[in-house]
């Protein structure tokens, strides 16, 4: 039996919660914002934090938040069904060239990524004229939408066609990566891009108006909810499960364009997808925990129910992990996200120099301007000490290593 590893805090007026964040730091906002939490009158049982907890909007970022009877939409934010997918080819260290640019602008050219909104001019985050493989995927999720939109017309016009196969910016990247093997991995992060921030940022102003309109106060107004046999709380159950379907298959086509952009750039013939993962970190779904059914939202947060695969990235400069989740019943079968920030965007941008940058992401094929320092390996926490924080949650299957990482 693994030693259990959680930390216990107890909250005035609210459930217990149960900490994974031993050896790794934890801010006094993200302490006090999951207590807020906590304090919710529909919490099932306890509030589980994930060692890469930092502080979010209305919910914490690396926080499990099981209810019974409501959803919080902010719980689960605005970029909904946000994840990883990996896939291992059969490509080995030495089949790669040794200058690993080409491959790097392969793939930029492959994938729509970053944003630009020059006027008269099409984003480059998204597609012009999406190609026919991208347009035949959309059709497997447009009748499901024109339903949503028939009740929430502003919906309408997102960017849903236009975004789907695209990274995104921020923290979302594509990666190529090798294992402990020397065996080459793609790995990619992104979620339902600019339909899934329309939804997500209606549905949370749409919980808030609901509060004020039945004289709710709250710890947090960002924490507004939908509660359960109300029409609000069907709609959003509804269009935040088609979100989450829409960034899964965002994942799907964007591996299946970074694929062929590198058999376009490696001779030698590959298979790909000998083992892939494909999973949520922002999302919400029905479970059963200690017996009941209930909501469970992940912000910031993989499933690590027993025997099942999940992924946990590092940064830029950081290792990687393909995990195998332990189905610890305390965590409510979870893990963390990633390595967590433990910089906002604003202070890595003060704190952090270009030079420290491009010394920490060595030996990587990536930016290495100005533009990406808020995303650089110093604004997160050490991910070795985040693993180690969980060894009750998962085990490690690959241990993976970038050589070449592409951000919007």
């Amino acid at each position: 039996m693994t030693e259990t590893l959680y930390d216990f805090q107890h909250v005035e007026g609210g459930v217990p919660i149960k900490m994974w964040t031993r050896g790794v730091p934890v801010e006094d906002g993200a302490r006090d914002q999951l207590a807020r939490a906590a304090k919710m009158p529909f919490v099932f049982k306890h509030v589980a934090a994930m060692p890469d907890v930092h502080i979010g909007i209305g919910a914490t970022v690396g926080s499990v938040i099981p209810t019974k009877g409501a959803v919080i939409p902010a719980a689960v934010g605005v970029d909904i069904g946000c994840g990883m997918m990996a896939a291992r080819t059969s490509l080995v260290a030495s089949d790669l060239p040794d200058n690993l640019e080409g491959i790097r602008s392969a793939i930029e050219r492959a994938v729509p990524h970053g944003r630009s909104m020059n006027r008269n001019k099409r984003d480059t985050g998204s597609w012009g004229d999406p190609p026919p493989a991208i347009v035949e995927a959309w059709a497997t999720l447009a009748q499901r939408f024109d339903r949503i939109v028939e009740k929430y017309p502003k919906l309408k016009n997102t960017n849903h066609l236009v975004h789907l196969g695209t990274l995104g910016t921020g923290n979302h990247f594509i990666e190529l990566c090798l294992d402990q093997d020397q065996r080459v991995w793609v790995m990619l992060h992104s979620g339902s891009r600019g339909v899934g921030n329309a939804i997500g940022t209606y549905f949370i102003e749409l919980a808030k108006q609901d509060m004020r309109k039945w004289h709710i106060n709250l710890p947090d107004e960002n924490l507004a909810y939908f509660p359960e046999g109300t029409d609000h709380f069907e709609d959003y159950v509804e269009a935040v499960g088609w979100a989450q379907d829409f960034a899964a298959l965002n994942r799907r086509m964007m591996m299946t364009n970074v694929i062929r952009a590198l058999r376009g750039q490696i001779a030698k013939p590959f298979d790909a997808e000998l083992e892939a993962v494909n999973c949520h970190h922002n999302y919400v779904q029905r479970e059963n925990h200690f017996g009941e059914n209930v909501l469970v939202t992940r912000k910031g947060a993989v499933r690590a129910a027993k025997g099942v695969l999940g992924i946990i990235p590092g940064s830029m400069g950081a290792k990687s992990f393909i995990v195998r989740g332990l189905g610890n019943a305390e965590s409510f079968d979870s893990c963390s996200h990633g390595a967590g920030r433990v910089m906002s965007r604003t202070a890595a941008k003060k704190l952090v120099t270009l030079d420290e940058h491009i010394r920490d992401t060595a030996g990587v094929a990536c930016r290495k301007d100005e533009g990406v320092i808020d995303e650089t390996p110093k604004a997160y926490k050490p991910i070795e000490a985040v693993m180690a924080a969980q060894a009750d949650l998962v085990e490690i299957v690959h241990t993976l290593k970038q050589v070449v990482c592409v951000k919007g």
